[in-house]
């Protein structure tokens, strides 16, 4: 008798996680099991990572079957991470997930990381209460746009969902280079603060100006792909569906190299990186000790009640100058993203917007997209704080439509690191 119960697997990058979802969207276990020891060399090691997973993938699927309250016996299917990421971290999920289905002789489906992503959200969409967007914005002749970003990822997809209730995708923009989660990890890895840089930069952020300085973001024009100008001419359906809106974000990157050296701010970041070591701050959680709602003045020097806002003194590490700089390249990002975004919905005429992926997770890039969706009445909907980076609730998620259609895998799967999605 089938429980409508899949097992998820998530090995992709730096976090081994295990999910069991019923249904593809009543999520009964999500364990994440993450690798600290990156943030000794700065970023993830491949190798490393590969070690890691295979320390954790048998402890974390026990783990989150038994939270789950069921036995292997219970499962319907298995699903698994095909792409993209690192090539030996894909490599252990898929061989385990392999290895489990034909012992269980459970049915075995592939899943797109990115397409996780969108089910992260997808997902929490189809539970009874959930805010957000409601399930008529899903069917209809017009596509959903999805902003997937992350540290390894900034696409915009059209995704719509097929009569078979399946879900099909096209890549209208990404960025041509730098990730935005990747150029937020590398200003902050040259302004000395830990990884991974995102949430740092984040809870920063927060207590700086965001017009300090005057970061320029890259325009690139909203352009046809390949020798489309005869149907841009015509203005003919085919020519708008072939305009894209990519993003840059190498050059804010760039900047802020150039601000460093320009004000000679190389001694005080080695001398933050040291302070914050000794105090060992280099392994907290920034969202743990930092809220917006300190005092607005002398933030470099805390007050007596500052212990309710900055209870590592983490500010004491950091002049006004440096929180405006975090502030300022924040905003640009920020700024980058909504534009591309909003623009591809009015292009395209989504009727309801996704933000997923780690990055989605940003105050400021919440904040602002909420506010501008509120103002063109578009629905719009983001994961939980806990959905938004690497797990595997969003891979079950996934694979259940795939599920339903019997879309699964042959045991010749091997792991695609470059994997696309549309």
């Amino acid at each position: 008798m089938p429980h409508d119960l899949i097992l998820g697997i998530e090995s992709s990058c730096d976090e081994t996680s295990a999910a069991v979802v019923r249904g593809g969207h009543e999520v009964l276990s999500n364990v994440v099991a993450s690798q600290l020891v990156h943030a000794d060399y700065g970023g993830v090691v491949p190798e490393l990572a590969s070690r890691e997973h295979l320390r954790a993938i048998v402890p974390v699927v026990r783990e989150a079957l038994q939270r789950a309250g069921v036995a292997y016996a219970n499962l319907d299917a298995i699903a698994v991470t095909e792409g993209p990421g690192l090539a030996g971290a894909l490599l252990v999920g898929i061989t385990f997930a392999k290895s489990l289905a034909f012992g269980l002789d459970r049915p075995l489906i592939a899943v797109n990381h990115l397409e996780g992503h969108i089910h992260a959200v997808l997902m929490q969409q189809n539970d009874a209460g959930a805010p957000g967007l409601d399930a008529e914005t899903w069917d209809g002749p017009a596509p959903l746009l999805a902003l997937v970003v992350s540290g390894g990822h900034t696409h915009l997809y059209l995704a719509s969902r097929t009569p078979q209730h399946t879900w099909r995708y096209r890549n209208v923009g990404k960025t041509l280079d730098d990730a935005a989660g990747e150029a937020f990890d590398k200003a902050a890895k040259l302004l000395g603060l830990p990884y991974p840089g995102g949430p740092w930069m984040d809870a920063l952020a927060a207590f700086g100006d965001p017009t300090a300085v005057p970061f320029t973001v890259a325009q690139i024009k909203a352009k046809a792909t390949g020798n489309t100008a005869p149907k841009l001419a015509r203005e003919s359906a085919e020519a708008r569906d072939d305009v894209r809106f990519d993003m840059s974000f190498s050059g804010l990157k760039t900047a802020v190299r150039r601000h460093v050296e320009l004000h000679a701010l190389a001694p005080s970041i080695a001398l933050r990186q040291a302070a914050l070591r000794a105090a060992g701050l280099d392994k907290a959680s920034p969202r743990d000790h930092l809220t917006n709602n300190g005092p607005a003045t002398d933030l470099g020097a805390p007050g007596p009640d500052s212990g309710t806002w900055d209870r590592g003194g983490i500010l004491s590490h950091f002049d006004q100058p440096t929180l405006d700089l975090i502030a300022s390249f924040q905003s640009a990002i920020v700024r980058n993203l909504t534009r591309a975004t909003f623009a591809a919905a009015e292009h395209f005429g989504a009727r309801s917007i996704i933000v997923t992926g780690g990055v989605s997770a940003n105050s400021a890039l919440r904040a602002s997209m909420t506010a501008l969706a509120a103002q063109r009445g578009l629905p719009i909907a983001f994961p939980t704080i806990a959905l938004s980076t690497d797990n595997a609730a969003m891979i079950a998620a996934a694979a259940w439509p795939k599920f339903l259609a019997h879309d699964f895998a042959l045991d010749t799967l091997e792991p695609t690191p470059q994997l696309r999605l549309g």
